[in-house]
Formats: C-alpha cells, structure tokens, sequence
C-alpha cells in the first residue's frame, strides 16, 4: 500500500472515530486531578485563562473539558486537521492557525475570543515541535487578553508512548491516570524584548517540570 494511501486511511479514521477513542478510554480510566483548585479559582472568578498543554499531552485533558466550548487553537495542517474534526465532535470550538501558517489571523481571532470571554487552548511546542520548546505566542496572547495561563498535563500508569516528534501519550484502558492543573501564571506588562526571553524559558520549565511530576507519581 503507498504511503499516501495509508496516510489518507489513517486521517479518515481518526477523524471520523478519533473522539469515541478518546471517550472510550477517558471512561475506563481511573483519573485523580492534582491541582484542580486552580480551575476553581479561575472560574469562580470569571478570569479569562489560557490552558497551555504539551502536544503530546492532549488525549486527557481534551475528554476531562469536553463539552465546555473552549476554543483550541489548532494549525492547518493535515495532522490539526484530523484533531480539529475530533475537538468539534467533544464540544470544543476550534481556531484555526500556527507559528507557522495561518498564525496572525488565529491569533486575533483567539483575543476576540478571550475578550468576550470565552477560554483558551493551546499546544505551545505545535504544530511539528520541536517538543517542549514552548513558542513566544501564548505570552503575547495572554498580554493582550490580561489572560492567565493555566499548565495542565497528564500521565497515566499503563500507556503506549508514540516515537512522533510529541512523544505522544496513549492510555490504555483500565488503567490509572493523573492530570495535574498548574499553578495560573500572569505573564507580566512591559517587560523588555530579553526579559520576555527569559519568562518565556521559565514557563517552559514550569510546563516541563509539571509533566515530569505527572510521569513519577506513579513511580512513587
């Protein structure tokens, strides 16, 4: 079989079924939340927040926040393509645009929305990586909404890790799960062009450190 064929084979596929997998193993899974008091905060306070989530980090928090119409900014590749019919299908809205296509008209597109008051996602090492390398945008998102940005990641004891760029992270069914919400984070006003280097460097370390915690709880 030639490779376009099987790549189409496997967009279709998981366009048309990716959710109900999601579904499937977000209900035979056994998840405790680490940090949700969080959320809590940031939603009794109506604070317009940005979840920020490792690419290969999404399948849990995407079937925790189904339903919720957040709006997840997703590129215009064929890969955000296929994630993007999965999101709609799981109640979430869905902005279209990356660092590297279609970026500038989502990015506004994302303000309008946070403004109105709506929330936010975004995988900041997408669309291709590299992995854990979290790119400038979502700060500047945040500093024109006066949004929060909110770590959220997941581990779980039984999974299948993909050799993709993301290293993404697949439950298995009936295993135990732990996703963990980070403390929200105010990207400061006027900082300068090398400071805004540098908090960007200390929220990718946030991010990561976040996701080595998730991995070893189960280590314990």
């Amino acid at each position: 079989m030639k490779k376009k064929t099987k790549r189409k084979i496997v967009f279709i596929l998981i366009s048309k079924f990716g959710w109900l997998l999601i579904l499937m193993l977000g209900k035979l899974s056994s998840v405790k939340l680490i940090g949700r008091k969080y959320w809590k905060q940031l939603k009794r306070e109506h604070a317009p927040f940005i979840y920020l989530i490792w690419h290969g980090r999404i399948l849990l928090p995407i079937f925790i926040h189904r339903g919720e119409k957040i709006a997840a900014m997703v590129s215009l590749h064929d890969d955000g393509e296929m994630i993007a019919q999965t999101l709609h299908r799981l109640g979430y809205k869905t902005v279209r645009g990356s660092s590297t296509r279609g970026g500038k008209e989502a990015f506004y597109e994302m303000v309008d929305l946070l403004k109105k008051g709506g929330t936010g996602a975004i995988m900041p090492d997408g669309p291709r990586g590299p992995r854990h390398k979290l790119k400038s945008g979502a700060l500047y998102l945040a500093l024109q909404t006066d949004a929060y940005l909110l770590p959220f990641t997941f581990s779980s004891k039984r999974k299948i890790q993909f050799s993709s760029w993301d290293r993404f992270n697949l439950i298995t069914p009936f295993s135990k799960a732990v996703a963990i919400y980070g403390k929200p984070i105010k990207v400061p006003k006027n900082l300068s062009k090398k400071d805004l280097v540098k908090f960007r460097q200390k929220v990718e370390q946030i991010m990561i450190q976040y996701e080595r915690q998730a991995d070893e709880y189960f280590k314990k």
